[in-house]
């Protein structure tokens, strides 16, 4: 049997050692509990960070992807561009060369206005001249509204390429940080400047994200077949206003080219008809000489007979019979007086005659002057300012 004392001991120490026992084994169940949950930890991170690298990956090809789709039509709107750029040049140059053209028809109905008044008809040419006016006042006309469509179209050319740089940047800025997430360790967070930030009530889903881009490349598709049109109609209307203005110029070509064989025809047979009058007016001229000369020797012989009859009047009484010299001898005198009375008459007629041949010698010099004058305004002046011009396509 045990003795008092180490009963009294076993009884103070037994319930201490039960409840030291349990804390240890709680102690136990606890470190393990600790080492499964630290496990448990460790391997849901390691889970949780493959799970964000491969989304981070996902979300990078992602980007990679409408990058790429962005930058196929950022380029092809900067091709766009140029080329309206370059069709705007081209337009620009049609219209500056239709300024010349107009300034030479301007000048040449200026110039067709200074002909003699009998000669400011308004004819063929000047109907051509006015068309021609027309028809370059309505090319530039059509072509200043087609550069500013042009230059309409180039800025929302430029506005779509502005919207897809934008995305474009953002795309990469989004890109680079998510490179940047999908790189970042655990020891390499340290050196990071990391601000805690709180995402926006606003932010978009991912459809929402995609729209947005393809919304701005449907805009820039839009732009792009906007100015491919815009270019088609251009070109047409190009090669349109220059066989317009080609044919207009042709046409009025070809009007003063009849209006000036027409003059020199009408002067050919006016300077025909001039030398005809003035070989006439010589001939009644020289007839009418001739005339004076056969008055002058008709008075002559008048003279003649007359002192004739006035001698044989001196006769005695007896010998002034009225025998054939004295019948010849007074119808000689009435004869020759008949004969000077015509010719008299026939010089006054050539005398008018000549003033008709001279009248119509001076109208028909005024009249070849005032075509010459027309015909040197047409075929000098005018084809002078009209030569230099050649309407190309533009």
């Amino acid at each position: 049997m045990m003795s008092g004392l180490d009963r009294n001991s076993q009884q103070g120490v037994g319930p201490r050692l039960v409840s030291i026992d349990v804390m240890r084994n709680h102690s136990e169940l606890f470190r393990a509990e600790c080492k499964r949950l630290m496990l448990e930890t460790d391997k849901a991170c390691k889970r949780m960070q493959n799970d964000d690298n491969k989304q981070l990956d996902q979300r990078v090809r992602d980007i990679q992807f409408l990058k790429k789709e962005l930058e196929l039509k950022l380029e092809e709107i900067i091709v766009e561009i140029d080329v309206l750029i370059a069709l705007q040049s081209r337009v620009g140059k049609a219209l500056e060369a239709c300024k010349e053209p107009l300034r030479v028809t301007v000048v040449c109905l200026e110039e067709r206005m200074k002909r003699l008044p009998s000669e400011r008809l308004h004819d063929e040419v000047d109907r051509e001249l006015l068309k021609e006016r027309e028809v370059i006042e309505g090319v530039a006309s059509l072509l200043q509204r087609v550069v500013e469509q042009i230059t309409e179209q180039i800025r929302l050319d430029r506005s779509a390429k502005y919207q897809l740089e934008q995305d474009l940047k953002e795309k990469f800025e989004a890109q680079c940080i998510d490179n940047s997430c999908a790189l970042l360790t655990t020891h390499s967070i340290n050196n990071l400047q990391i601000t805690n930030t709180v995402m926006p009530s606003l932010a978009v889903t991912p459809k929402q994200w995609e729209n947005i881009s393809d919304l701005i490349m449907a805009k820039a598709e839009q732009q792009k077949i906007n100015s491919l049109s815009l270019r088609a109609l251009v070109e047409s209307l190009l090669e349109q206003t220059a066989a317009d203005m080609h044919k207009q110029v042709q046409a009025t070509a070809a009007a003063f080219k009849r209006n000036i064989d027409e003059i020199k025809s009408a002067k050919s047979q006016m300077e025909d008809q001039l030398a005809k009058i003035m070989s006439e007016f010589a001939s009644q001229q020289r007839i009418r000489e001739d005339l004076q000369v056969a008055i002058a020797g008709s008075e002559h012989a008048l003279s003649l007979a007359q002192a004739r009859l006035a001698l044989r009047r001196q006769r005695p009484g007896k010998e002034q019979c009225y025998d054939p010299a004295q019948s010849q001898l007074f119808a000689e005198v009435q004869q020759l007086t008949a004969h000077i009375n015509n010719l008299c008459e026939a010089a006054a007629k050539s005398e008018e005659e000549q003033r008709a041949l001279d009248r119509c010698q001076l109208e028909l010099q005024e009249n070849i002057e005032m075509k010459a004058s027309s015909l040197y305004i047409d075929e000098v002046i005018c084809a002078q300012h009209k030569e230099p011009i050649i309407i190309h396509n533009f």
